[in-house]
C-alpha cells in the first residue's frame, strides 16, 4: 500500500519525511550555533516545488525545544495578497508572525502590542473640541516607518533578553523570499535595512527560502559579495530527487508501484525528481499492475491537471498580456522584438509583464533571448489546445 505524502501536507511524520538527511544536519549543527552568540545566516533555495516548506517545518519542529523558532511566509503577507507589496506592510507582517509564535509558546502578553503602538507612531493634535467647557484635544497617529523598523526588526533580541531562561536564542525562517521582488525600487534599501539590524544580534539567526533557480537575479542581490550581506550569507540548495532517489523513495512508500525500466525513465522524466510531483502522480497510477512506458505518458497527460493545479492557479492570476507572452514561447526561444510582433504591440510595452514573468520563474532571458522555465505548465496548455482548439484564458 502507497505511503506517499500529499503536496498539501506542509509538515510531514518521521516516515514520510525521506531523504535530506545531509542537508537537515548541516543547516541543524549551523543553526545551534545561535546560542553560542554565532548565529549564521542562510539562503535556502531551491525550484518550485523541491520541498523547501516541508524542509523548513522540518527544522522548526527539530529545534523549537530550545529556541524560539519563528516560521513565516512573506507571500502570505496582506500587502502581497493584495497586490500592494510594500515595506510597512513585510513589517506589519514580520510583527504579527513573531508575536504569534511568542503567543503559542507563552512568551509575550499585551504589553507588546501596547509599546509598538506608542513607539511605531508619530502623535499630534488633529482638533480640540469642547465639552462642559473643557477643552479636549484629538489626537491623531500616523505610522512612522523608521520607528517600525527599528521595533520590528529588533523585537526578537528583545524577546530573547526578556526570556534567555527559557530559550536559548531566536530562528527566524522566512519563507517565499522571493516575492520581495515585487518591492520593484524599494528592494534594495529594504535588504540593506535587514541586514544592517541581522548583524547586530549575536542570538538571532535567519534561514531566508525561495524558490529561486541558480540564475536569479535576486541571489546575488543577497548573497554575493556586492550584496546586501557583503557575502557573509551562507548558500544552501535544495536539489530534486535524484534518479536512484526517487526509486529507493517509491520502492520504501509506494511498493505497489510496479514499473518496467523504460515506465520508470518516463516516470522520472516527467516528474523531473521533484518530490510534490512525485508524490501527486505516484499517488494517481494504477496500483499492483505493471505499468509500461506509454501507460505512463498516458496517465500523466490525463492528470496533469491535478499534478500542476499550484502551477494553474498561477496561470489565471496572470494578465492576458503575461499569459500571451508565456504562449507565444512555446514553440521556440524569441527575442523580444519577435514577441512584439506575435503579440502586435510596441517592445517597450511588454518591460512590466517580461519581469513580472521572470520574477515568477516562469520564463528567463538568455543570449538576448527569452525561454520558458516551466516546462509542465507549458505542457499543460498544449494538451489544453489540443482538446478545445483554444488557450485556457480563463480557469474557471
Amino acid at each position: 500500500m502507497s505511503n506517499l505524502a500529499w503536496v498539501n501536507n506542509q509538515e510531514l511524520n518521521e516516515d514520510e519525511f525521506y531523504n535530506r538527511t545531509e542537508e537537515i544536519a548541516n543547516i541543524t549543527a549551523l543553526l545551534n550555533l545561535t546560542a553560542q552568540n554565532n548565529a549564521p545566516s542562510i539562503l535556502l533555495t531551491g525550484i518550485r516545488n523541491v520541498g523547501k516548506t516541508v524542509f523548513l517545518n522540518k527544522i522548526k519542529k527539530d529545534l523549537e525545544k530550545d529556541f524560539l523558532v519563528v516560521y513565516m511566509d512573506f507571500s502570505h503577507a496582506e500587502c502581497y495578497q493584495k497586490n500592494n507589496m510594500n515595506p510597512m506592510g513585510l513589517l506589519e507582517y514580520y510583527y504579527k508572525e513573531i508575536i504569534d509564535e511568542c503567543k503559542k509558546r507563552k512568551l509575550v502578553n499585551f504589553e507588546y502590542s501596547i509599546r509598538k503602538y506608542f513607539k511605531t507612531n508619530d502623535f499630534h493634535i488633529e482638533n480640540i473640541i469642547s465639552l462642559r467647557n473643557i477643552p479636549i484635544p484629538l489626537i491623531n497617529s500616523e505610522k512612522n516607518f523608521e520607528k517600525l523598523k527599528d521595533f520590528v526588526f529588533n523585537l526578537p533580541n528583545e524577546i530573547l533578553k526578556e526570556y534567555n531562561d527559557v530559550i536559548k536564542g531566536v530562528i527566524i525562517l522566512i519563507d517565499e523570499i522571493q516575492v520581495i521582488k515585487e518591492l520593484g525600487e524599494y528592494l534594495e534599501s529594504f535588504l540593506w535595512i535587514f541586514r544592517s539590524y541581522s548583524q547586530k544580534h549575536n542570538n538571532v539567526a535567519y534561514v531566508l527560502s525561495g524558490s529561486m533557480s541558480l540564475q536569479d537575479e535576486l541571489i546575488p542581490k543577497i548573497s554575493s559579495q556586492n550584496g546586501a550581506f557583503g557575502g557573509r550569507m551562507l548558500n544552501i540548495q535544495l536539489d530534486p530527487f535524484s534518479r536512484e532517489t526517487t526509486r529507493n523513495y517509491l520502492n520504501k512508500n509506494a511498493p505497489d508501484l510496479i514499473f518496467t525500466e523504460a515506465a520508470f525513465d518516463r516516470f522520472y522524466k516527467c516528474t523531473s525528481g521533484v518530490p510534490a510531483y512525485i508524490n501527486i502522480f505516484g499517488t494517481l497510477l494504477p496500483k499492483n499492475i505493471e505499468l509500461n512506458e506509454k501507460m505512463v505518458i498516458e496517465n500523466f497527460d490525463k492528470n496533469i491537471s491535478s499534478i500542476i493545479f499550484h502551477l494553474i492557479n498561477l496561470w489565471s492570476r496572470l494578465s492576458h498580456k503575461e499569459q500571451n507572452i508565456f504562449i507565444s514561447l512555446l514553440e521556440k526561444p524569441l527575442k523580444r522584438k519577435e514577441i512584439a510582433e506575435c503579440l502586435g504591440v510596441t517592445s517597450g510595452s511588454l518591460s512590466l509583464s517580461l519581469k513580472k514573468l521572470q520574477n515568477l520563474d516562469l520564463i528567463s532571458l538568455k543570449d538576448n533571448k527569452y525561454s520558458i522555465d516551466e516546462k509542465l505548465l507549458a505542457r499543460w496548455l498544449k494538451i489544453e489546445y489540443e482538446k478545445y482548439e483554444v488557450y485556457p484564458y480563463i480557469i474557471d
